[in-house]
């Protein structure tokens, strides 16, 4: 049942007695479901996750998908600016949000993919002595903690934006999407509704953008929107990391939204 207890037609007397059930033993822990697999009984402790799988070592991958989709997973940046210049038009995708709705419901088209998630370089965040770099690929809940880390134990002053930032991110859709969705992709997807966009901006934050060669420019905020759904990214450029200066003392920086829904 969806309660997670035992239906009240059976196992009255399983409180305190222990029995044997086949390869199961019975405790002071109530049945709730069995495996299908070989029959052994679950019970109300929660399983830990797999050890193995917690230090299985990342590899780089190669997928070839149904009607040619290729999808790509470098684990370094050269990489991965490797394959944006053999691939300019190739879509990057970290957490899928957007691209799922494009293909979807805009019935866009990627036959290449180019996963982001595991390169290094862009999952760096990084507290300096001038500010908060934060690379393009961390998740929206890992900059919601470091931001609580940062407001906690720096200057009050300095951390406005900071502040600002972290009061949007409680109602930045729920936790199942901040927990897969980057702080790059929320950026180049450029969304005019966008609850982030307007902060980076207030926020006098700068993105680095890498090209295929490893050049790296910076682009102030405020001047890489340049329209609806347009930024500063010239072909097989990427947004490398995204860098908030600590707020000035008397400067002030302020969120406010407005929706039919908290978290929409």
């Amino acid at each position: 049942p969806s309660s997670g207890k035992p239906c009240s037609c059976g196992e009255h007397k399983v409180h305190n007695c222990v029995r044997s059930f086949g390869a199961a033993t019975i405790g002071e822990h109530r049945p709730v479901s069995y495996s299908e697999i070989d029959g052994s009984l679950y019970n109300e402790k929660e399983l830990i996750f797999p050890p193995e799988l917690a230090l299985r070592n990342d590899l780089p991958l190669k997928l070839n998908g149904y009607g040619g989709i290729k999808w790509y997973r470098p684990l370094k940046l050269s990489a991965l600016l490797d394959l944006r210049s053999l691939y300019p038009n190739a879509k990057l995708v970290a957490g899928n949000t957007e691209v799922g709705i494009e293909i979807n419901f805009k019935n866009a088209q990627y036959p290449i993919l180019i996963s982001v998630t595991h390169v290094h370089e862009l999952n760096v965040l990084s507290i300096k002595d001038n500010g908060l770099e934060i690379g393009s690929s961390v998740r929206l809940s890992k900059l919601q903690h470091i931001l609580l880390k940062v407001i906690t134990e720096r200057d009050i002053h300095e951390t406005s934006s900071c502040r600002a930032i972290s009061e949007q991110l409680k109602w930045f859709a729920g936790k199942q999407v901040k927990n897969v969705a980057s702080v790059g992709g929320n950026i180049c997807t450029a969304s005019p509704i966008s609850d982030l966009n307007p902060l980076w901006m207030a926020a006098r934050a700068e993105f680095q953008i890498a090209d295929s060669k490893g050049c790296i420019r910076t682009v102030r905020a405020k001047d890489f929107f340049l329209g609806y759904r347009k930024v500063d990214l010239a072909q097989g450029e990427i947004l490398l990391s995204i860098f908030i200066p600590w707020s000035r003392r008397f400067e002030f920086v302020k969120e406010f939204k407005q929706s039919h829904r908290r978290e929409d």
